[in-house]
């Protein structure tokens, strides 16, 4: 019934190349221009400092979080803040030590080496992967049989960060070879209204301090769904051949998108209602949900109940999901007397 790729709230959602142009223009270059997240800018600043004045690579990094709170973006902030080159890739894509060998070997004394989903490395790029980060240093076998024999090749000393949405994933020789792990938080309203506010100034559109704030709280915590959503609102805008983002248009925009002052849209909805509606408010099992909404049982483990249980709305128990009275007071519906 649903797809997740056509949800413009999914932190994932990647709309065309264009949009992910504009993303990328919207994205910080300096520390100093990044929001929120501040024990961690905190930490990196003296960090990288330290690790410059030193004369040395910045030890190795692990980011970690929910999709769009800016682990990317943080990783070329880093390679900035560094005078460094970043080399991009992702786990997925290094499907063979070959791979894995052709990127290490090519890169310059002081890169940085960006890996998202560093959890989904093969086993093998994986183990290859260890001795490159402690001793940078590659092994390799040449030959087969008896005849096979390891050299190790020497690398240019370089700066690994790691990015993933599951770090519960990541093996634990992996993960304690990194120097320096951050947890990235989910934003609050002032945050990702500030993050509006810059980004309407770089899009060249006029915005009301209360349209940013009333964005800002239907963005479900996540700079890149602020960013993505102040794009929707600027097309209405225009539409309406108005050179400022007022709250009106703010709130018209965000209606006819479908998304509730909560940033709940019509998916999150149907999910709360056939949970309070067919079956008194739960339990629900999530094969049973996943049947009743059409949606895949990992799709809503993984892409919407996160939220919901954020805001309190939903519980899992032994027995399957419940909605809490939140829930019920959200959809304006009376809460069951035996609940």
């Amino acid at each position: 019934m649903y797809e997740d790729e056509q949800r413009i709230i999914s932190s994932d959602f990647i709309e065309d190349f264009d949009s992910e142009d504009n993303e990328n223009i919207l994205r910080p270059k300096q520390l100093s221009d990044y929001v929120g997240q501040t024990k961690i800018k905190a930490n990196l600043c003296v960090f990288m400092q330290s690790a410059q004045n030193r004369g040395e690579c910045l030890d190795h990094v692990l980011l970690y979080g929910p999709p769009g709170l800016g682990k990317t973006t943080l990783s070329h902030i880093i390679a900035n803040e560094m005078n460094a080159d970043i080399k991009m890739t992702s786990g997925p894509a290094i499907e063979k030590a070959g791979d894995l060998a052709a990127i290490l070997s090519n890169l310059q004394s002081g890169d940085v080496l960006f890996i998202d989903e560093i959890h989904r490395l093969n086993h093998c790029v994986e183990e290859m992967l260890y001795p490159a980060m402690e001793d940078f240093g590659l092994d390799m076998v040449l030959g087969k049989g008896p005849s096979a024999r390891t050299i190790r090749i020497p690398l240019k000393k370089f700066t690994l960060i790691g990015a993933t949405t599951k770090a519960g994933m990541i093996s634990s020789p992996l993960r304690d070879r990194f120097g320096v792990i951050c947890r990235l938080e989910m934003y609050k309203n002032d945050e990702l209204a500030q993050i509006i506010t810059r980004s309407a100034k770089i899009l060249n559109i006029a915005i009301e301090t209360q349209a940013s704030v009333e964005i800002a709280s239907r963005s479900r915590g996540t700079p890149r769904i602020a960013n993505r959503l102040l794009k929707r609102v600027r097309d209405y805008a225009e539409y309406e051949n108005s050179d400022i983002i007022t709250l009106k248009i703010a709130k018209t925009a965000l209606k006819s998108l479908e998304i509730d002052e909560l940033g709940l849209d019509n998916i999150d909805l149907a999910i709360l209602e056939n949970i309070i509606k067919k079956f008194n408010g739960g339990p629900v099992g999530l094969d049973t949900l996943s049947a009743i909404t059409g949606e895949d049982s990992v799709t809503i483990e993984d892409v919407y109940e996160p939220f919901l249980m954020q805001l309190g709305f939903i519980t899992r128990t032994q027995r399957g999901r419940v909605c809490t009275k939140l829930a019920y007071d959200h959809l304006n519906l009376p809460m069951p007397i035996d609940k």
